[in-house]
């Protein structure tokens, strides 16, 4: 009789599990976890998303930078956490290529975690030592196309957007410039404004300042529109480059086996998030364009994500170190 009455019991449990869930969550602090040291973009942004999610969802979400091997230590934090909810994972479109650029990389983005919701990307910005002869995007490449062997471009690392970009670039202008890779954005620019590197294509949350401030030359962006926070720079498609509209892009994960319910609430609450006044306010003033891909767009998003830029990867003969 205890047995049946246990059986019984446990069968009634799990048919209220999935509402239950759907109603209790969350009812306790949720981490999220920067794969990278605090003060970046991606780290920026995340803090951002975070202080906005919480008040949709009504608990605190306490932000945790683990950086290290190039963001996969946090990465794989997260994908051997418990997978109630409690543990997110906020990562930049670099986490989705995984061993195609790290091979040491523990785990599969695609398969190892819940694609809950996209925050927003960030358009690139091309730009060009003070000292190069030119005075536009024409003039520029036209000196470059001269004496190639002259310039160099910079890389803030390994598969990052911006290094895809530059692959496309060269490829389309099919100027023979050599690349340096980086250890980071900020090195990148240092030595773009030395002179030791000549083009640099990042996101422009990071690049657009040193446009602004007259210390580089900005030959186009990669959005369709021009930016507010510096319109005087061209868009690619003005510059002669159609279809050239790249971004680096940022999202919200958990660990696979995470509760449909609970993924549902998480990308509920990013649907608001991603249309709330102050969150639109502080992602437009840093350049960052806000979207609303949930569960399944985003997941397929990334997977086309990941099949272009593999493709552009393997043509330019990429090796990852």
């Amino acid at each position: 009789m205890i047995g049946r009455r246990t059986v019984l019991g446990a069968a009634g449990a799990s048919l209220l599990t999935a509402p239950a869930l759907a109603q209790a969550y969350p009812s306790k602090p949720i981490k999220m976890v920067v794969p990278y040291p605090p003060g970046g973009g991606t780290d920026g942004l995340g803090r951002i998303t975070a202080e906005r999610l919480q008040e949709k969802l009504g608990q605190p979400i306490v932000i945790q930078n683990i950086g290290g091997a190039s963001g996969t230590t946090g990465s794989d934090t997260v994908r051997r956490a418990d997978p109630d909810g409690y543990t997110l994972l906020f990562n930049a479109s670099l986490f989705a290529l995984g061993k195609t650029i790290l091979p040491s990389c523990p785990y599969d983005p695609q398969t190892d975690f819940r694609a809950i919701a996209q925050a927003g990307e960030a358009p690139l910005v091309l730009l060009c030592n003070n000292n190069v002869p030119g005075t536009d995007y024409a003039s520029t490449m036209a000196a470059m196309a001269k004496e190639p062997k002259k310039y160099f471009f910079a890389l803030s690392s390994g598969g990052s957007a911006g290094h895809i970009a530059t692959l496309a670039f060269l490829k389309r202008t099919g100027i023979p410039l050599d690349t340096i890779l980086y250890k980071g954005t900020a090195p990148a620019n240092a030595d773009l404004i030395a002179g030791n590197v000549q083009l640099f294509m990042d996101p422009w949350t990071a690049l657009l300042p040193l446009a602004t401030s007259g210390r580089a030359r900005g030959l186009f962006v990669t959005s369709k529109e021009r930016t507010q926070l510096a319109p005087n720079i061209p868009t690619s498609a003005e510059v002669g480059l159609t279809d050239f509209n790249l971004s680096s892009w940022y999202g919200v994960w958990a660990p696979k086996d995470t509760p449909g319910p609970v993924v549902a609430k998480l990308a509920g609450a990013m649907t608001e998030v991603s249309k709330d006044p102050a969150f639109l306010a502080k992602t437009t003033s840093l350049g960052i364009v806000p979207t609303a891909r949930g569960p399944a767009d985003f997941a397929a998003f990334i997977k086309g994500e990941v099949e272009t830029n593999v493709a552009l990867l393997n043509a330019a003969g990429y090796k990852p170190e």
